[in-house]
């Protein structure tokens, strides 16, 4: 095994002060230091984002600080609520930079070339590394906007081979208001795009649980725009999805979205579309992309932590012990895991594994939104030739 540096390439910190100011001051002392080049965060809806975004900025004057509203915390010590948790890099080992995206319905690929170039200017004038093979993308999304296809697959084309991982943003399953961060202020209807360059070996994965049942759901009318399905195989959606996973349609709930999700197939993979809510009428709102003509088929999960088990301890084979991992995890997940009694389990293989992240209101992986899965980047550790005096 190769010797590792002592120096903190990454420091992590997590606070549960409601006050803003306090929760501020409580990163700030644990991640400030002399080389801070960026700080990531995510946080409970719960805090006064008025009075959060400025305490923020203030605590880390002169650093780059970037970050979202999140449906529940993985902190250093596990799953988290009504917290705020932090990740602070060396900019010794990572050259970074955030854009922010406002305009996300008439998001362009010139936009997004635009944005992309700018950000690999500062990678390259960093000088750490090259940009190919050293280089990832970290997207972070308004949860509630509903644009997250357009957004990811327009910033997909201009990242090239550049990985890309992320999440969307949200606010404690209230489904009200959700937020990204960026230079002092939290935004509603916007994004966020982190470019990181660093000479450290990672691995970017994104991984589900679900394993496909036989029950298959044509969507015969739906709404694109609002994710909203309105006949599933030519009959009201609500009732054909309630018989195909065996449940009344009056005990729809999100205990059954969480357990019976519906996924669809493309490039022979399953990929999982998760519903948000039955709808007066009827309907069923999801929270990825639905559109007629699609072929839904019913799903069922399997253990809730062998897939991510399985990649996560093949990322660390390849980069080594783990600096951190850094993950995203749909907020349905913790919800089962709740159901079955597994909180304590998962909250363990995350500190063990240092993950540090959020619950998602979905997921995002190489230009595709998702549901329901844990993405991420296992970062390895720097070698001790690489120590800074």
């Amino acid at each position: 095994m190769r010797p590792v540096t002592t120096l903190p390439a990454i420091r992590v910190a997590s606070s549960g002060a409601r006050e803003a100011a306090l929760a501020a001051t409580h990163l700030a002392n644990e991640l400030s230091h002399d080389n801070l080049g960026c700080v990531l965060f995510f946080c409970s809806a719960e805090f006064d984002l008025q009075r959060l975004g400025p305490a923020l900025q203030q605590a880390f004057n002169g650093v780059r600080v970037c970050g979202c509203t999140s449906a529940g915390e993985i902190t250093p010590e596990g799953y988290g609520r009504g917290c705020i948790t932090a990740i602070g890099f060396d900019r010794r080992y990572f050259a970074i930079d955030c854009a922010l995206i406002q305009a996300l319905d008439s998001f362009t690929l010139q936009d997004a070339q635009d944005v992309i170039d700018g950000l690999l200017n500062t990678c390259r004038d960093a000088g750490l590394a090259p940009v190919k093979g050293n280089t990832f993308a970290i997207t972070l999304l308004d949860g509630l906007s509903s644009r997250e296809e357009l957004v990811l697959a327009t910033l997909n084309s201009a990242l090239g081979t550049i990985p890309q991982f992320g999440g969307s943003a949200g606010d404690d399953e209230r489904l009200a208001n959700t937020h990204v961060f960026f230079d002092g202020e939290f935004h509603t209807g916007a994004a966020t795009v982190m470019l990181v360059n660093t000479p450290l070996d990672f691995r970017v994965f994104s991984t589900h649980h679900m394993v496909e049942r036989q029950e298959k759901l044509v969507v015969t009318d739906a709404c694109p725009s609002s994710r909203t399905v309105y006949e599933l195989n030519a009959e009201p959606a609500a009732e054909a999805y309630a018989r195909a996973v065996g449940v009344p349609v009056d005990t729809l709930d999100r205990k059954t979205f969480a357990l019976r999700p519906l996924g669809v197939k493309i490039g022979g993979h399953y990929f999982v579309r998760s519903i948000q809510r039955v709808n007066p009428d009827g309907s069923l709102t999801f929270y990825c992309a639905v559109e007629t003509g699609i072929v839904m088929t019913s799903m069922e999960p399997e253990g809730l932590l062998d897939s991510v088990r399985a990649q996560i301890e093949k990322a660390e084979q390849s980069v080594g012990p783990p600096l951190i991992t850094i993950g995203c995890d749909c907020f349905l997940r913790r919800l089962e895991a709740e159901l079955t009694g597994e909180v304590e389990g998962v909250s363990e293989f995350l500190r063990h594994h240092r993950v540090i992240g959020f619950n998602t209101y979905g997921e995002q992986f190489d230009g595709m939104h998702i549901n329901q899965t844990f993405t991420g980047v296992v970062i390895g550790q720097p070698d001790a030739s690489t120590n800074f005096v």
